[in-house]
């Protein structure tokens, strides 16, 4: 029984994975459609770690900065509901996820936002492996911080954590 979960619960994150493919090759649409079928057959209640993957490209796929925040606020609930999970490989979504949100508060032009949430994705470096992905995301969180602390019209400002 244990096993036909598992074999199951693989093939979601499949099922997820070519669907981030079409993502990534730009075929938008029907990635956000295949994703979206997915999130309806395992719903709010579903598995954590698929609600938080499914949510973060649902996100991506969107056209509509409002609904890619929303999606992105999805993904941090379901990863703040994933307790169960080894604490390591939890630690390693938030600097993302809070980057994907501080992006979305750009792109809606609330920098207020986007600066807190992109100093919580600099305070939770600390769960990322000194890989290509971690490497890509602290160089993701260093670009946005430059954009934000030279936005036309505000000059540069401090962040959160940052003593003005």
């Amino acid at each position: 029984m244990r096993e036909q979960q598992e074999a199951s619960e693989d093939a979601v994150m499949t099922r997820i994975g070519q669907a981030v493919i079409l993502l990534h090759a730009g075929d938008r649409e029907e990635a956000r459609n295949r994703l979206g079928e997915i999130w309806s057959e395992i719903g709010e209640e579903g598995d954590g770690l698929h609600r938080c993957t499914l949510a973060h490209y649902l996100a991506d796929a969107q056209d509509d900065p409002g609904d890619e925040l929303a999606w992105d606020l999805r993904a941090l609930t379901a990863a703040e509901g994933l307790a169960d999970r080894p604490r390591e490989a939890v630690r390693a979504f938030y600097p993302q996820l809070h980057l994907s949100l501080a992006a979305d508060y750009v792109k809606l032009r609330r920098p207020e936002a986007a600066r807190v949430h992109l100093a919580r994705a600099r305070a939770a470096t600390g769960g990322l492996s000194d890989d290509g992905y971690g490497n890509g995301v602290r160089a993701a969180i260093a670009r946005l911080e430059r954009r934000l602390a030279t936005e036309p019209g505000q000059g540069p400002r401090p962040f959160p954590e940052q003593s003005p």
